[in-house]
């Protein structure tokens, strides 16, 4: 194709030469001459690109061009908002505490705010970070009672662990992590929900089988004025289905703290919550070597969930008041919006059944030595908030002499997200 072009133009130009020469061969013009001899140039250009240029046979077929071949690129790793997820809670309450102890009720606005980041940078590992409100650090309570002019309220760390999958079924989890004890019903018999451990734990599952494993320190600095101290055991359990929805979860467990002889860990020197001590050397009189049973059934009544459990404890290192146990039953659960749920709960916590400061501190004011009612409900105006009321009938110093009637309410607004 591009031959028959060339030799189309190289006549064209002989023919304008002809042309020219003769038509002013006999009186040549200047300015035509030059024109003459800049085509006799590009004619001889020509031809010299034509010699140099290889013939392309005339049955030849195109070549076509190569294929565009994409560039490999590695996949584009995780956006970090698939790493990383923010959750939390934030809770408004009204209290009112009845003690026959004191000569006026007590009435008081509370706020709990808590927020966590939870990160996980490869398939088996879990790392947080979590704030929360509390007042003076209280290791159980994370509330905050609303006052002071509107003051600025105290933030404090909450939540920093790692969680690694060892194996599929066995957990490794180590600093300060929420609690993942077994608390039948969600009672706070031994610990308070508000209870974040700080150490090292071990979760395993398996089928129907459960084992929990924890080493927490209530004080871990040798140069402290308290000397070391921990809290340490495990649980084993088992969960069988019984058919039609209905499980049944079933274990025992046994937990250390080696207390005896030490003050009190948090608070004044007189803090003991409800636990035996020496007046005078102000020190534990016991270890809390306690041994738990427990159990909880879980069922459908009328489309409604429906849980009834049992929890005992006794403390093998004291030789009195060393019994605790609690036993309830909750219809519904307040999770969807609009359902609904109420529960009842009845506790009788001797003073050296467990260790007081990590038990409930709301039913009887906190620690052991009392005995009493618990009925709640709630209803949930959203997914994720609901409106509850929680009503303690108890009585507290039973062994210390000093029975007394303790009525508490709380209205609370929760919101989670």
């Amino acid at each position: 194709m591009k031959s028959h072009r060339v030799a189309a133009i190289n006549g064209l130009l002989l023919a304008v030469l002809f042309l020219t020469n003769s038509a002013f061969a006999a009186d040549p013009d200047p300015a035509m001459q030059k024109l003459l001899e800049r085509i006799e140039a590009l004619e001889q250009r020509i031809t010299e690109l034509e010699q140099v240029r290889p013939a392309v046979p005339a049955n030849a077929t195109a070549v076509p061009p190569p294929p565009v071949v994409p560039v490999a690129t590695s996949p584009a790793p995780s956006s970090w908002t698939e790493k990383l997820s923010l959750q939390g809670d934030v809770r408004y309450r009204y209290e009112n505490i009845d003690n026959e102890l004191t000569d006026d009720d007590r009435n008081r606005q509370r706020i709990r705010a808590r927020a966590g980041i939870i990160a996980r940078p490869q398939e088996n590992l879990e790392l947080g970070f979590g704030l929360s409100t509390s007042e003076s650090g209280d290791p159980v309570s994370s509330n905050q009672t609303i006052g002071s002019g509107g003051s600025r309220k105290d933030i404090y760390l909450d939540l920093a662990y790692f969680n690694w999958a060892v194996l599929p079924e066995l957990n490794l989890i180590g600093g300060k992590y929420k609690n993942f004890l077994y608390r039948p019903g969600r009672h706070a018999l031994l610990w308070d929900g508000d209870w974040n451990p700080e150490g090292l734990g071990l979760t395993y599952a398996r089928g129907p089988f459960f084992g929990n494993v924890i080493a927490s320190w209530l004080e871990s600095d040798s140069l402290g004025i308290r000397d070391e101290a921990y809290l340490a055991g495990g649980q084993v359990g088992t969960t069988t289905t019984l058919g039609e929805g209905a499980t049944i979860t079933g274990g025992l467990g046994y937990f250390r703290s080696n207390t005896a002889g030490k003050g009190t860990f948090f608070g004044t020197p007189l803090a003991f919550r409800g636990n035996s001590f020496d007046p005078d050397a102000l020190v534990y009189l016991y270890d809390y070597e306690v041994l738990q049973l427990f159990g909880e059934l879980s069922f459908t009544l009328g489309g409604l969930p429906v849980s009834v459990f049992a929890d005992f404890v006794q403390n093998q290192d004291a030789d009195r008041l060393d019994t605790g146990w609690a036993a309830g039953l909750q219809l519904g659960a307040a999770k969807k919006r609009g359902s609904w749920e109420t529960v009842y709960v009845y506790q009788d916590l001797e003073a050296d059944a467990v260790f007081g400061l990590l038990t409930d501190s709301d039913f009887g004011g906190g620690g052991t030595d009392n005995r009493g009612h618990v009925l709640r409900g709630a209803y949930a105006l959203g997914d994720r908030w609901n409106i509850a009321g929680t009503y303690f009938i108890n009585t507290i110093n039973i062994a210390a002499g000093t029975r007394a009637d303790y009525d508490r309410l709380q209205l609370d607004l929760n919101f989670k997200y």
